[in-house]
């Protein structure tokens, strides 16, 4: 007999409707009897036969805790302070490095990977970083540009969670990896991180057979607004090939472009423009809960609240997807990426930046 699903949706009836009537009123009524215990026996196959059998759990072949609890800070005088066994920082303490080996599982693979940072408390009331910050999880293999696994930005002084399926990114983690936790905090101590990696089995894990990373810029301006041309060779025999972006759009006093006033992305292939998008997410409300240091504006606006340039205070920024199929043929190719009319320096010192990730994947 088939165990039946969890999607199986049944109300059970009243069971006084399959009790014999002489059973409720005096007399026994065997004709009712048998007409009664063959809707029970048909109701049941009709149930059975509108569900299906559970699928088995995906075997966890492998789990990794990167980071538990680990600070993060800015200390240029005292940026080891924090230091562990297992891990270690870079960039005055603002990133923590971890490695780990992933064997090969010679089979299909899906994927989890899930960061969380907790703001560090000042005292009963206060923490010691309670701005909105960029943060990513990345990756570096020693064989081209980090790749984001995980890009997203903190909340104002509140604790997040962010899962995803990164089973796509199965042909970077293979072998020893370096994994880097980072956020763009200015104070000491600031942030603390956990991250964890789980390799499940899952033949229904459709994973790329290649991917090359194309760069990693946090710090895109007006006066270098461009990464290209780059020299990419796709390999023969690939039926699929998409391009990964990752972005988010800022600036340095919280005015204006390039935060609040998106800009042109421009992607060209062999000296043509393929694509062009502006990244812009207007559903920032929505994250006001997990926001407790927003700060309401004379007008009665939340600080948390206002659009911006593909990224929230609090949520995840996930890869944009562009299917290059065919433009990215078999062969050499140049490939460039350009964000137009990026604000420069005012006189103030001021400007408008953007922090830019991609990787390219075949199937």
């Amino acid at each position: 007999m088939l165990k039946p699903s969890s999607r199986c949706v049944y109300k059970a009836p009243n069971p006084a409707a399959f009790l014999p009537r002489g059973l409720m009123f005096g007399a026994i009524d065997r004709k009712d009897i048998r007409m009664r215990v063959a809707l029970l026996i048909s109701l049941v196959f009709v149930v059975l036969a509108g569900c299906t059998a559970e699928p088995p759990e995906p075997e966890i072949l492998k789990t990794f805790k990167v980071f538990e609890g680990n600070t993060i800070h800015f200390a240029p005088d005292d940026s080891l302070k924090f230091e562990t066994a297992t891990t270690w920082p870079t960039d005055a303490g603002r990133e923590i490095n971890g490695s780990i080996e992933i064997p090969d599982f010679n089979t299909s693979v899906r994927i989890l990977a899930k960061v969380t940072t907790r703001p560090i408390p000042r005292d009963i009331q206060d923490v010691h970083d309670p701005w909105d910050r960029a943060g990513h999880v990345r990756l570096e293999t020693g064989r081209g540009p980090a790749i984001e696994i995980i890009k997203f930005i903190t909340a104002y002084g509140g604790l997040t969670t962010h899962e995803l399926d990164v089973s796509y990114l199965a042909p970077f983690l293979k072998g020893g990896v370096n994994i880097v936790g980072f956020v763009d905090t200015w104070v000491s101590p600031g942030w603390e991180m956990d991250f964890d990696f789980n390799f499940l089995a899952d033949r229904d894990a459709k994973n790329p057979v290649w991917g090359k990373a194309l760069f990693n810029n946090q710090d895109l301006i007006a006066e270098s607004p461009e990464e290209g041309p780059l020299q990419v060779e796709i390999p023969p025999g690939l039926s699929r090939v998409v391009l990964h972006v990752l972005v988010s759009g800022h600036c340095t006093d919280g005015r204006g472009a390039d935060e609040f006033e998106t800009k042109d992305h421009v992607i060209s292939v062999d000296g043509n423009e393929v694509k062009r998008f502006r990244p812009w997410r207007d559903d920032c409300l929505q994250f006001r809960s997990v926001n407790p240091y927003t700060r309401r504006w004379s007008d009665g606006s939340w600080s948390s609240d206002y659009s911006r340039s593909g990224w929230c205070p609090g949520d995840k920024v996930v890869p944009t997807e562009f299917d290059l199929t065919g433009v990215l043929a078999a062969g050499s190719h140049t490939l460039d990426y350009r964000i137009e009319d990026i604000r420069p320096k005012n006189t103030e010192g001021n400007f408008g930046y953007w922090r830019v990730s991609a990787y390219l994947l075949g199937w």
